[in-house]
């Protein structure tokens, strides 16, 4: 279990607040106020140990200065908006922009940045919320989004997202954690975990993570990932991967996967010890395999190198808000609607007898 020390202090000067979920498979998963952070995840294997499955930091603090958006809530809009900029009925909104020109994971003070009120918790899960102003990094209207993070009896991990706006607004909430069922990442990379993919398509980036065409079919390629492969097998194998370094890239999904009744993904452990089914309703992943990890600190008090976890971020597509013709919902929420999200992580324990 994590130790932090209660003398820890965030950005405000104010102490940190932790919560932990616990079942009586003896997994425990930790969380704090801060970005609405998902710390750790330790599932309980058959022979009795732990195995820390999500890339983190040592202390607290690393967790605010660290680039990487470890376990962090992102939005109001995750993943990227070219130019930091949209139109929307005529008008052209401009945002913070975070990255270059462009804005990534809703600004240089988004969500992940900011300290959440923990509204409710126990021993099984926890509600956090947190309201943004109008004009907060350039998004207009006034939000309060709230994110509720369970613990089965099972070992699923549920995430739920819920935002109301009194302002048109594009939302886009998900969570940042980065996977590695093989440890936690200090010392053996995400690369040998086996993974399966539930689409046909992908979106192709410039070396910005920006959208430089039309969804591509995956067959014939190394985005293929309807069958398992290992992330290794074909990492950098052609010019769609080598603009950034390994794979970080948008699946549509499935519409059998929308409702979250069949997995858009799964990850297996290279020991086959322990697999990960991700239920979503979603319209996409972001496939990213941790291609510019190098030089976040991590657990031992080192630092995690290239492709030490990978992430599988439920959202819409990158630059939705520029892009109403690719076939998803709508991105937009208007007053007196709720936007509604959820991604289960299920951590399956394979050699249980």
């Amino acid at each position: 279990m994590l130790n932090f020390a209660d003398t820890s202090r965030a950005p405000d000067g104010e102490p940190f607040q932790f919560t932990t979920l616990t079942n009586s498979a003896g997994s425990i998963a930790t969380f704090m106020d801060w970005g609405a952070t998902w710390l750790s995840c330790q599932i309980a294997l058959s022979d009795g140990s732990l195995r820390e499955v999500l890339l983190g930091c040592q202390t607290p603090e690393q967790f605010t200065e660290q680039g990487a958006f470890l376990g962090a809530t992102v939005g109001r809009y995750a993943n990227r908006i070219a130019k930091a900029q949209y139109v929307y009925q005529g008008e052209t909104v401009v945002l913070h922009p975070s990255q270059g020109e462009n804005q990534l994971h809703g600004g240089p003070e988004g969500f992940d940045k900011r300290r959440w009120k923990r509204i409710s918790h126990d021993t099984h899960h926890v509600t956090y919320q947190l309201d943004s102003a109008d004009g907060d990094q350039g998004f207009p209207g006034n939000l309060v989004a709230q994110a509720t993070y369970r613990l089965t009896e099972d070992n699923r991990v549920e995430i739920s997202w819920q935002a109301k706006v009194d302002k048109t607004c594009p939302v886009n909430l998900t969570n940042h954690a980065y996977f590695n069922l093989d440890g936690d990442g200090c010392t053996t990379d995400a690369l040998a975990q086996k993974l399966q993919l539930f689409a046909d398509q992908y979106l192709p980036v410039e070396s910005d993570g920006i959208p430089c065409g039309d969804l591509t079919d995956v067959s014939g390629s190394s985005m293929d990932f309807r069958k398992a492969k290992t992330l290794q097998q074909d990492l950098l194998k052609d010019r769609c991967q080598q603009r950034v370094k390994g794979y970080d890239h948008a699946y549509l999904l499935h519409s059998t996967c929308h409702h979250a009744q069949h997995p858009a993904a799964i990850l297996t452990a290279a020991d086959a010890k322990l697999e990960m089914q991700v239920f979503t309703d979603a319209p996409a992943l972001q496939l990213y395999s941790g291609n510019f990890l190098a030089g976040t600190p991590d657990r031992r008090g080192a630092q995690y190198a290239a492709y030490a976890g990978v992430a599988l971020e439920s959202e819409f597509l990158p630059d939705t808000p520029n892009h109403p013709e690719w076939p998803q919902p709508d991105c937009f929420i208007k007053p007196g609607e709720v936007y509604q999200a959820a991604t289960t992580y299920w951590f399956v324990v394979k050699d249980r007898i």
